[in-house]
């Protein structure tokens, strides 16, 4: 059982129901049954999709976009519209701004099994050093977002983006989330450099949203053994970054069971060990964690043998039905 401090911010099928209603208390009204038709039907097109804007304190973070398309190139393209400042600004959520430059047009995208190649003019390029890396972040990880999505090619009028010509970053010509986000770079030694990419909390507006942090720092353990120790740490006031788990909290054992992460947990995961409540933010920050380092469909949270939780990915999508 789930213990919420948060509100689902849309509700789409409320909205829809509370408009047929009252469409039946309206009298007069002699078309009310192809009107109720449709609002079915566009609310049957209509998507929740995570998205990476840029917050307040200029971290690349999650959140989530109202879409009208359903196949993946669509999809992409009104993803990286909505990135593009000026481009859909209606729809990005309070508290968040896009990130791509106003004049940035795509010149083509093409999807084909796993990959989407996106071509941009060179206005993307007209940023601040600080700024390149960030938009690479942003689109790889909004473009990886959609279902069936796992690479990204970035093209600038046509050329593999393989430099960031002010900041100099070198970039693999194929991008997937191992490339990281919000990079940390934690370690003392150049020799066994692990990356782990851990979800933390942010508030706005008295909102929780996620933040994924890629860390590199000298640490050879497992990834979610990594993940676990960082959210017990709890708010880093200067970094803005939070996280709910108790810590006191133990990971007692991981393992992958086909495509499952199965991790057990002593009873300190529950927010109330008398109800085996467990907070919402503390399930996403570890299970949106566990997608980002794990090839995994499933992840179940596990505590005195007992399995309190399991999801699928794309977890935010699913924030509705918990």
């Amino acid at each position: 059982m789930l213990k919420k401090l948060s509100v689902k911010k849309l509700a789409l099928t409320t909205v829809a129901l509370f408009a047929i209603l009252l469409i039946y208390l309206i009298p007069g009204n002699d078309h009310k049954l192809d009107t109720i038709s449709d609002l079915e039907y566009v609310n049957a097109n209509v998507t929740i999709n995570p998205i990476f804007l840029l917050d307040k304190n200029s971290y690349v973070s999650l959140s989530e976009v109202v879409l009208t398309n359903t196949q993946i190139e669509e999809k992409a393209l009104e993803l990286l519209n909505v990135l593009t400042v000026g481009g859909a600004d209606s729809k990005i959520p309070s508290g968040f701004k896009a990130i791509l430059p106003p004049d940035t047009r795509v010149l083509s995208l093409k999807y084909k099994d796993g990959l989407i190649k996106v071509d941009f003019s060179d206005d993307i390029l007209d940023v601040s050093d600080e700024m390149e890396e960030k938009i690479v972040e942003a689109i790889v990880y909004t473009l990886t977002s959609i279902d069936d999505v796992d690479k990204i090619i970035i093209y600038v009028e046509g050329e593999i983006l393989t430099k960031l010509p002010k900041s100099k970053i070198n970039l693999p010509s194929t991008l997937d989330r191992s490339y990281g986000i919000n990079k940390k770079y934690e370690f003392t030694s150049i020799n066994d450099i692990n990356s782990v990419t851990v979800y933390y909390v942010s508030q706005n507006n008295g909102r929780e949203y996620y933040i994924p942090v890629t860390k590199y720092l000298n640490d050879n353990r497992d990834k979610i053994s990594i993940v676990i120790d960082e959210l017990t740490i709890g708010l880093n006031y200067n970094e803005k970054l939070m996280s709910f788990l108790n810590s006191d909290a133990k990971l007692v054992s991981s393992s992958i069971d086909g495509d499952t992460l199965k991790l057990e947990f002593n009873s300190s995961l529950f927010d109330d060990v008398t109800t085996k409540e467990v907070l919402e933010e503390v399930v996403y920050t570890i299970c949106l964690s566990a997608y980002d380092n794990y090839d995994v469909e499933n992840v179940s949270l596990i505590v005195n043998n007992e399995e309190i939780y399991k999801t699928t990915s794309k977890i935010l999508e699913n924030k509705k039905d918990l």
